[in-house]
């Protein structure tokens, strides 16, 4: 059915693998359409089945970093979640760059989930806060002792300063039209604006900007 989200689950510990399908399947627009347990049978199983969205897993067998980056390259329409319970930020950063949407925790709850797949599937991007604000201190490390440099923040407008400062605070683009009495189009509008301004690939990436610059 073309309302529903169809997913292939990628991970080759088959207790966990069986509980994140059992708690999946609960929900009305999720549907799984297959299963994996390494980088071959998920890049296969992905130019076959051509699912929505992939949960991947960084460990299984061939390597799941190596999995995302075929599936983003082969199949770019699927958005790639990864699903680990690697903390590492090379991971995380390796993951994003290979064209992964998502990072997720494997101590999320079922709930929490199902509410960040069906972020992704709209469009959002998602990466554990926790590895978030990780992310975020060595960015601000780094750029001690640098010169002051031009911002790409100083481009954007105020309406944009506005939403960007939502989007930095954990809002999707729902509740950011919500609060600013906009469309969601039109912030939708205003956040491929932002993007194209910071020069950043995704969400997840102008909010971490944005933090950083205390927006």
């Amino acid at each position: 059915m073309s309302d529903m989200i169809q997913i292939i689950i990628v991970d080759d510990h088959p207790i966990f693998r069986d509980g994140v399908v059992k708690t999946l399947e609960a929900e009305p627009d999720i549907e799984i359409v297959g299963q994996a347990t390494s980088a071959e049978e998920a890049e296969r199983l992905a130019g076959e089945l051509l699912p929505d969205l992939i949960l991947l897993d960084i460990t299984i067998p061939g390597g799941g970093l190596h999995a995302a980056k075929a599936i983003a390259a082969s199949s770019p329409f699927a958005k790639i979640v990864m699903l680990t319970a690697s903390e590492a930020e090379d991971d995380v950063l390796a993951a994003l760059k290979a064209g992964a949407r998502g990072y997720i925790l494997k101590g999320v709850s079922g709930r929490d989930l199902v509410k960040i797949i069906r972020s992704v599937h709209a469009g959002e991007a998602y990466v554990t806060p926790s590895l978030a604000a990780s992310l975020l201190s060595d960015m601000q490390e780094g750029s001690r002792g640098c010169g002051q440099e031009p911002s790409p923040l100083d481009e954007l407008t105020e309406r944009e300063h506005q939403i960007l400062k939502k989007l930095a605070s954990g809002l999707s683009n729902k509740e950011i039209a919500q609060q600013l009495a906009l469309s969601e189009k039109t912030v939708k509008h205003y956040m491929t604006n932002i993007l194209q301004k910071l020069q950043v690939r995704n969400r997840v990436e102008a909010a971490l900007l944005a933090q950083k610059a205390g927006t």
